[in-house]
């Protein structure tokens, strides 16, 4: 059995650690106040820095992008420290823009990080829609990433990326034996564009998400930091709390870490 620690550093960027690998997750480290223009007239605030700062942060082996136009998931400092960070694995549109050999996957795409002394690790692409149906040519290609390695006993630990419940979501949980999910929650919603339509998941969306799943562990994260997140955590937390899930969920706050068994 293995163990992987996962520190939030803030909005939907983690740290994670497993079997001497260190791992980041859609890396985001511009101080607040700034604003992101995300395209068709919708814009958000950054409004909590990160826990921790890159020079705090220590080395990274390789960064999980889960899309790279959109400053909540990929911001100008995160971008510039890419090259010192290791492999990027992304959307294949994103590493057509981010160049320095970072690799492009579509959604079911696999490939393998490695390193001497270390497991190798699988990952593979998975489904993501950034929006309600028929918004892909607005919010962009996204991919979520599933880990595996030897030694895992519970199943994979799993990346959804940005996305809305829907038939791709099904296929994971039909597809992979997930055992730690990193959810990506936050209810996003943009005042000029979406009405009442949400872009990524609610806490009572993700439940059906995890009645499919069985995870072990779930990890919520992407619910602060930014103005367009309009679910935060104390609601959030009140309706996975109120769930049969809530004995696999565990809240992590910024600048915290959790160690789970994989």
């Amino acid at each position: 059995m293995t163990e992987a620690r996962i520190t939030h550093i803030g909005g939907p960027t983690a740290l994670v650690e497993v079997d001497g690998w260190r791992i980041l997750t859609d890396p985001t480290f511009d101080p607040p106040g700034q604003r992101y223009f995300f395209g068709w007239g919708t814009t958000s605030r950054k409004v909590a820095g990160p826990s921790i700062s890159p020079d705090e942060l220590g080395p990274i082996d390789a960064v999980l992008v889960s899309h790279h136009h959109h400053g909540d998931n990929l911001d100008p400092s995160a971008r510039d420290l890419l090259p010192r960070w290791g492999r990027v694995f992304t959307t294949k549109a994103g590493a057509k823009k981010l160049g320095g050999g970072a690799t492009g996957l579509a959604a079911w795409d696999t490939t393998t990080l490695e390193a001497p002394g270390k497991p190798t690790i699988t990952i593979t692409a998975t489904p993501c829609r950034h929006g309600p149906a028929g918004s892909d040519p607005i919010t962009g290609p996204v991919v979520g990433f599933d880990l595996t390695w030897d030694g895992q006993e519970h199943g994979s630990l799993w990346v959804t990326g940005d996305t809305v419940f829907y038939r791709g979501l099904r296929d994971v949980a039909e597809r992979r034996d997930v055992g730690t999910v990193l959810l990506h929650l936050g209810g996003v919603k943009f005042r000029y564009l979406s009405g009442g339509l949400r872009y990524t998941m609610d806490a009572k969306e993700s439940l059906k998400l995890l009645d499919l799943l069985g995870a072990t562990h779930v990890v919520p994260v992407h619910y602060e930091g930014w103005t367009h997140f309009k679910q935060g955590r104390s609601e959030a937390q009140r309706v996975l709390d109120a769930s049969r899930h809530a004995g696999s969920v565990t809240w992590v706050d910024p600048g915290e870490a959790v160690t789970v068994q994989v």
